[in-house]
Formats: structure tokens, sequence, C-alpha cells
């Protein structure tokens, strides 16, 4: 990780070392950094320049509105789920124009709200959702602008089943069938405006081949609408680009370029695309610290101050991240450990049979590339506090997200004493 480097033995994000980041703001705490986050998205417009994309960052992998303002500073747009998400997108500044709506489950209201602020697309996921949205184009006057996420019926390769997106077994997208159908009934309506087509096939991808796959299985759906007389704006190419998290070899954002520019190129068409853990999952990590060492005999347990509500990844999908201590001891020997978390759960881990540098109690660990779906997945389990989040720009750390309180936890709680 280029902005995450020891020094000395001493890790530093940018000009700032971990110790001093944990002085001032405690643990566990999710601090990112900001050149790290512009490079890696000005790496990936870069990769896919020649079609001057959209590039709609995925908030879902990161909503903190210092980093969604730092992205839309940049040109990004936002791939949004929820009311929520828009809301967020919205007071960070990402203009209405540059902001897709994704998701199997919008509400009216939902779909009413992003309607109103005039967002560039709903991709939309099934019938009903396409019969709400006709209604309020008809209703408001405004036609909504839809494209339809395919579902190009391919598994594509992630190191989890839950993160497999693109194949009929799952709940996301329309069948090619259906989806020609629904185009065909949608252009003769006044209450929608057909403007694309959308896919993704998954999350945590590091082979180029399923988007190339997928990208000519659209652009079938894509010619034969053409056929018809139904003309398309744009083709969104979804997300889920992957980052190397084991010291795999990562794929570039240049090979995804390489791959995808001359198909998407031919088709005269805008390019959308969706990226969130390729931006900010290698500029994050989150620093906790050590409660106890506890030996049983046939396993050693590193219990630490942070667990699965704070980074539900290794629990949740059976993850690795990256374990190193914040300040390396190059005497010490390198044993086996369970790194666990405070949570009365047997599943609150962060890393399983890990070898580590024997770290001692009271000292700090480094959990890497935690900068995608650590904190927005983050909960108050157990009312726990949610973490602090920090933004490091060179020798300056700046707090973007406050550490919550007891008072927090119980905040939105109708009094009944």
């Amino acid at each position: 990780m280029s902005a995450f480097e020891y020094r000395d033995c001493t890790l530093y994000c940018e000009g700032v070392p971990a110790g001093e980041l944990v002085a001032q703001f405690g643990t566990p705490l999710y601090v990112y950094s900001r050149s790290e986050i512009v490079t890696r998205f000005r790496e990936f417009r870069s990769a896919f320049a020649a079609l001057d994309p959209l590039i709609a960052f995925s908030v879902k992998s990161n909503g903190n509105l210092s980093v969604l303002r730092l992205l839309a500073d940049e040109g990004a747009g936002a791939d949004i789920v929820s009311g929520g998400e828009l809301y967020r997108a919205r007071l960070a500044g990402v203009p209405a124009e540059r902001i897709v709506f994704s998701g199997v489950g919008k509400t009216v209201a939902e779909l009413a709200a992003a309607l109103e602020a005039g967002i560039y697309a709903f991709n939309v996921e099934s019938a009903g959702e396409l019969r709400e949205l006709e209604g309020l184009g008809e209703a408001t006057g405004v036609a909504a602008p839809i494209a339809l996420r395919v579902n190009p019926d391919i598994e594509s390769p992630t190191p989890h089943a839950y993160t497999r997106t693109g194949h009929r077994e799952t709940k996301f997208g329309i069948p090619i069938e259906e989806a020609l159908r629904l185009y065909r009934a949608a252009a003769r309506t006044t209450g929608l405006r057909v403007r694309g087509i959308d896919v993704h096939i998954g999350s945590q991808i590091l082979e180029v081949a399923p988007y190339v796959l997928a990208v000519q299985r659209v652009l079938e759906v894509v010619d034969e609408l053409r056929r018809e007389g139904i003309e398309l704006e744009f083709i969104d190419v979804g997300g889920g680009f992957g980052i190397p998290y084991e010291g795999e070899p990562g794929v570039p954002a240049a090979k995804f370029g390489e791959a995808l520019v001359p198909l998407l190129r031919e088709t005269g068409l805008r390019v959308v695309l969706e990226p969130g853990r390729y931006i900010v999952g290698p500029a994050g990590v989150l620093l906790t610290r050590v409660l106890y060492i506890k030996d049983m005999g046939e396993k050693t347990f590193v219990i630490t101050d942070a667990g699965m509500n704070d980074l539900l990844r290794p629990s949740h999908y059976a993850s690795y991240h990256r374990v190193a201590p914040a300040e390396q001891h190059p005497e010490r020997a390198t044993i086996t450990v369970d790194v666990v978390g405070p949570i009365c759960e047997s599943g609150d881990f962060l890393a399983l049979d890990r070898a580590v540098e024997q770290p001692r109690e009271g000292e700090l660990l480094v959990i890497g590339e935690a900068g995608a779906y650590g904190f927005s997945m983050a909960s108050t389990y157990n009312a726990r506090p949610r973490p602090a989040e920090v933004l490091v720009d060179g020798e300056n750390a700046r707090l973007i997200r406050r550490r919550e309180s007891y008072e927090d936890l119980v905040r939105g709680e109708v009094e009944c004493l």
C-alpha cells in the first residue's frame, strides 16, 4: 500500500505515524489516505479516458461525506442503492445528473425523491419497479429515465457466493428475454424515458474475461433494440473491480480498460462505470489495540478492541484482511493466532490461524485494505459505539466522523421511563 508504509519500523499513513493518530483519535479507528483515493480514482479514469465515461462511485463501499466530496471534486458521480445514499451524495455535492440509482428494492418514496432530484438514470431490476416508475412519471409529467439491469447469466469468479450477482439464481437483474419485452413496452409509454442498459456481475472480481463476456451479451441486446428502432444513450458496465487482499496479483485498471474500451467504443454509447472498492479499499486501514493475549493451549487468541461490529467482512464473507503491527519488532518470533474482537459471538474475528509477529497487550495492530465495506457495514451490535474516521492529507489528519458516544446509541429511541 503506497500511502501506508513503514519508516524505521513505524507505520505511517502519508506523513503521519499510526501511533500519533491513535493518541489523538483513539481506537478502533478508520484511517484513509487522501492521496491514495485521488491517485486510484485518476488511475481508473485514465484507463477508460478514451470513452470519457461517467465514473459513478459506489457509495455503498464508503459513504463518508468527506470521501464523497473529495471524489465529486475529482469529477466522480455516484452509484446509489437507497434514498439515504441519494441524500448523502447530494449533501456531498454530487450533481444529480451524475447519479445512477441501482438496487432491487427501491421504495416508491425513494423513486419519487430521485425523480424529483433529476438523477441521470434508474437501473431498473424488475417489471414491478418499472410499473411504479411509469406511474410516477405520468403523475408528475416528468418521464423517468431508465436503464434495465440485464442479468447475463454469468457466474463470475468471486471469493464468496454472496458477491456473485450475474447469474439467474441471484435476486439481481432481469433475464435477457424479459428485458427485451420490457424495453419494448417502456418505449411506448409517456411516463418512461428509455435511456440506457445496465449490467453488474459481482464484486471483488480479479479477472478481465467475465467483464468482456458480460459486455458482449449486453451488446447483443443493444443490437436487437436498434433493429427494432429503440435507441439507447448509455451502457452501464457496473462495478466489482477487485483489489488484492492476500498478496495475490491485482489487476490494474489499465488491464480492464485495454479489454473493454475497444468493445465499448464501437457502440457509440456513453459509458458508465461503478467502481467502489477499487478506489477506496487500499486507501483505508483499521487501527485497533490489543486488549489481551489468551493462550488456550491448542490456540492463542489476540483479543482486540475492534470486532465484527467494526469490520464485518471477515465474519460475513470469510474474507482476508492483512494484519500487522503498527510498530514492528524484528527481534520477536512469529506465532499463529486468531485475532478476535470483544463481541459475544464465536463468529467475531478479524483473522483466523494467522501468522503474526508476536504482539503484546496494549500494542496496536493495523488491519489492511479496510477502506471499502469497512465502516459502511459497521454496526452498534452489543451496544458498542461505531469508530471514528480520519482522513490524512500529507502531514495533516482531519477527523471526518467523530466516534459515537453512548448517548448516540439511544438518541433515536422514544423514552419510555
